[in-house]
């Protein structure tokens, strides 16, 4: 008997990430990790910057990360809409870690003219992409 799979749509502003059928996706929820499997009740979530792990039959998980946003569950489909969502084979290490080293220096300087909740943001979403390369 075959497996029971369920689609997986990670979709931002400017393009959809990903769109697949897969086993299982486990997610940032803003409440701790969520996972999903077929036929999971409906369910409308926000999400965390955090690492999205996708599961198929045979393969290794894939990893996307994501810049928050929300997750809604219906009918054996779940649909993620972040701001920003890299696959991890998408990820620049070089402009990830550019961007990290930008974001520490705004924030070790604290001048009057720094936004230090779009620094954080910043070395949040940058922090998740390097964590995404690293294996986590």
């Amino acid at each position: 008997m075959a497996e029971k799979l369920q689609r997986l749509e990670v979709i931002t502003p400017e393009r959809k990430v990903y769109s697949e059928d897969i086993r299982y996706v486990i997610v940032p929820g803003t409440e701790g990790e969520m996972g999903f499997l077929p036929d999971h009740a409906p369910l409308v979530s926000t999400l965390n910057i955090g690492i999205v792990r996708v599961f198929k039959e045979g393969e290794k998980p894939l990893k996307i990360a994501v810049a928050g946003g929300f997750v809604e569950v219906r009918n054996s489909r779940v649909a993620i809409l972040s701001r920003a969502a890299e696959r991890e084979d998408e990820i620049d290490r070089t402009r990830a870690a550019a961007a990290r080293d930008r974001a520490q220096a705004r924030l070790a300087a604290r001048t009057p003219d720094v936004d230090v909740a779009r620094a954080e943001a910043a070395l949040k979403r940058a922090l998740n992409r390097l964590k995404v390369l690293e294996g986590a």
